[in-house]
């Protein structure tokens, strides 16, 4: 078995061959394109890759495994022994990970499928997109506060400014004309990214229709169709998690824990996790909150002995838990009417 461990940028890529013994036996930078990786492993025989995990490592991936190389793909902060290294360059980093893919020592990631990465992107672009939207409303209600009375009295009349009733009224606002350029340039900011933001909310609708997963966990109080979407592919496959703790553990929302002299303390969540699986989470809790009983039950427990934002986490964490329940047997969630 041969080992090849890739050090990859944007451009180029770093690759190291080890034999069994791990010597070396060819090391260099190569372009990332399939003829280029393909001329460089040529003639190898068996092999086995390894590539840090990173925004565009996929890219490689696929054509590795397109030319029939089974390729792992390791964690960045969890390869210690390049993470830690007071020397780093391109030919020790590859280095270090075809050593330490022949040891059997690489700490891996989830290999997600191209059809979950593609999903992932959808999701990705609406998030950006409600993301700009959110900037262009907090500016649009910078300038409006910093208007005259009569202005700023009509802007509070309006319960909600960016509804129909609402954007009419911010349309028709009796500024002076250079002030009212800057708002109208804001309006149609938003109505484009609105239009952008529909468009997505369209193909995370075809996404839904197509994964009976996110069909099943929109069951769950708290959890529309986009939340839904977005906890199915970012678990992918709950057969990866044996317990539920170790679900916890992936989604960020277990405690932080200090032991030393047989004390130990538990502090606020960790910043380790998928933070999107974590996001929706505590997303859902409010409106979980109000669509079940029992859910508001817990929360109102765990509140009067902890806390209001401890609690919301513990509430999160209870979600998730049933997510896993859910997902492991394959049935809805079921609500009991009292």
């Amino acid at each position: 078995m041969n080992y090849v461990g890739i050090d990859h940028h944007r451009q180029y890529s770093h690759i190291t061959w080890l034999d069994e013994k791990g010597e070396v036996v060819k090391s260099g930078r190569v372009a990332n394109l399939r003829r280029e990786l393909e001329g460089f492993l040529h003639g190898i025989g068996d092999i086995k890759a390894v590539i840090e995990a990173g925004r565009s490592s996929y890219t490689i991936v696929d054509v590795l495994e397109g030319l029939g190389i089974e390729t792992a793909v390791a964690h960045p902060k969890e390869v210690r022994a390049i993470a830690k290294a007071k020397v780093k360059t391109d030919e020790r980093d590859c280095y270090k990970l075809a050593h330490l893919l022949r040891a059997g020592y690489i700490p891996e990631v989830h290999k997600r499928s191209r059809e979950n990465r593609s999903s992932q992107r959808v999701l990705g672009q609406r998030a950006f997109y409600v993301g700009k939207q959110t900037a262009v409303k907090n500016r649009l209600r910078a300038l409006l506060a910093q208007q005259g009375e009569e202005i700023r009295q009509e802007v509070e009349r309006v319960e909600n400014l960016f509804t129909d009733k609402g954007m009419k009224i911010l349309r028709g606002l009796a500024l002076p004309e250079r002030e009212a350029k800057l708002v109208g340039a804001l309006v149609r900011t938003y109505d484009h990214l609105e239009e952008r933001i529909n468009e997505t909310n369209a193909l995370v609708k075809e996404l839904y229709e197509a994964m009976p997963s996110a069909q099943l966990i929109q069951t769950v109080p708290g959890f529309g169709i986009f939340l839904a979407v977005l906890v199915a592919v970012e678990v992918e496959d709950i057969g990866r998690f044996e317990e539920v703790s170790q679900f916890h553990a992936y989604a960020g929302v277990i405690p932080s824990t200090h032991s030393s002299g047989g004390r130990s303390w538990h502090g606020k969540i960790i910043k380790e996790g998928n933070r999107w699986l974590r996001w929706a989470a505590v997303e859902a809790v409010w409106p979980g909150l109000q669509a079940d009983f029992d859910l508001r039950c817990y929360y109102d427990r765990m509140k009067r002995r902890k806390g209001a934002n401890p609690a919301k986490v513990a509430t999160a964490r209870r979600l998730l838990t049933i997510l896993y329940l859910m997902l492991k047997e394959n049935r809805p969630y079921i609500r009991y009417e009292r």
